[in-house]
């Protein structure tokens, strides 16, 4: 709280027999905009050490200090897709999409309402584009293409917008980024008419957006740090750069086993075997002994990994173990394990001059359901141009 707020409040409570009603009010709206900040900022922070009932607690407080106001039902139903994505549970599943889906449009239609009373509202124009981003992200896994046509109406002048009225939010720059950066990469007819319908994708500049917000991002600042370190290794191929990313954000979030595995992409692409198999085995050990957050369904997950850390050190006979365990699980909630499991057996293919059984592998990557993703545009890229395995690296430890 800086030095003007608290003298305020201390002349508040020293004169309140002197002060009138109104003006105890207008001290108490003052201080709701950081109160609310503080919520959203602790449940933020529950969302990503993953304990959804800490962060439930916080993000409805934001909601309960104002009704009105669009930024904690965009925030709420950024939580419930988080878990919608990770739940191994199809109950669950079924229990986020349904509350994400409500908070969208109590977030929507509270941001059309603010707007149409004020046109400069960045507030306003931010949590709509937000939530709008956020139905869309899931119509694309449900295929629902007429939804994400009707919800990517307005998007773009909308984040426009934010970022003109407050040029100090950079969390909007996160939201452009996530567009810029991935259009770009979608296949040649789909990025033609996302253009049409948001905006014309750019790799370059989205990731400058990216970085930006990684930096100096307030409520969204560690989603686009996550955001970041995969692109880096995905996309990138810069897995330096996503290392002390990852080793941070597992350092603050330690239960969110999902900033292990980060990590431990990491180390494997830069050839750091030993330590990349050390966090694979205490991802094992919470796997065996159902220590929470880690259960069962995780196994493929991390066949997948292993099969990734043994194909970086040429290990291939040993790859192909890994990955096809992991193929062999049909849960509709592994689809992307799947689809990355499928393109690695198609690089080993590759590697032993064996085409004609990678692109079987690339083809069978790019038709699973629920497969969308790095590992597609992987599959794509291969498709066009064989993988070439680069000479056979020396574990650096």
């Amino acid at each position: 709280m800086n030095k003007r707020m608290t003298a305020i409040l201390f002349l508040a409570l020293c004169l309140s027999p002197m002060i009138s009603a109104p003006e105890v009010g207008a001290a108490a709206a003052q201080l709701r905009p950081n109160q609310l900040h503080s919520y959203l900022r602790q449940g933020i922070e529950k969302v990503f050490n993953l304990e959804p009932q800490s962060a439930g607690v916080y993000l409805q407080k934001a909601l309960d200090l104002d009704r009105d106001n669009p930024m904690g039902y965009a925030f709420s139903a950024l939580e419930n897709l988080f878990f919608y994505e990770i739940s191994l549970d199809q109950k669950e599943r079924e229990k986020y999409q349904e509350s994400m889906l409500r908070y969208v449009s109590e977030a929507t239609a509270r941001g059309q309402s603010r707007i149409e009373k004020n046109h400069n509202d960045a507030q306003a124009y931010f949590a709509t584009a937000m939530a709008k981003i956020i139905k869309v992200r899931w119509a694309i896994g449900q295929k629902q293409y007429r939804t994400v046509a009707q919800e990517t109406s307005n998007i773009w002048e909308y984040l426009e917008k934010a970022k003109k009225e407050d040029p100090q939010n950079y969390d909007t720059y996160f939201l452009m980024g996530l567009l810029h950066y991935h259009l770009d990469h979608l296949p040649p007819l789909a990025r033609f008419f996302s253009s049409l319908l948001i905006a014309s994708g750019d790799s370059r500049k989205g990731l400058q957006e990216l970085e930006l917000a990684a930096q100096k991002g307030d409520l969204l600042r560690e989603l686009a740090q996550s955001e970041l370190a995969s692109v880096y290794v995905n996309f990138e191929k810069q897995p330096a750069r996503a290392l002390p990313i990852a080793r941070e954000l597992r350092k603050r979030f330690p239960r969110n086993y999902n900033f292990s595995f980060a990590l431990a992409n990491a180390l494997s692409e830069l050839h750091q075997f030993q330590e990349a198999f050390s966090i694979a085995r205490e991802i094992e050990k919470g796997i065996q002994a159902h220590t929470p957050p880690f259960v069962p369904q995780l196994q493929p997950r991390l066949d997948q990994l292993m099969g990734r850390i043994f194909f970086n050190e040429g290990e291939y006979t040993k790859a192909s173990e890994y990955l096809e365990k992991a193929l062999k699980d049909k849960a509709p909630y592994n689809a992307r394990v799947r689809a990355w499991a499928l393109v690695r057996v198609g690089m080993i293919h590759d590697a032993l001059k064996e085409r004609e059984q990678a692109e079987e592998y690339y083809n069978r990557a790019l038709a699973e359901p629920g497969g969308e993703g790095f590992a597609q545009v992987e599959a794509r890229k291969y498709l066009d141009s064989p993988y070439v395995p680069p000479p056979k690296p020396r574990s650096r430890q």
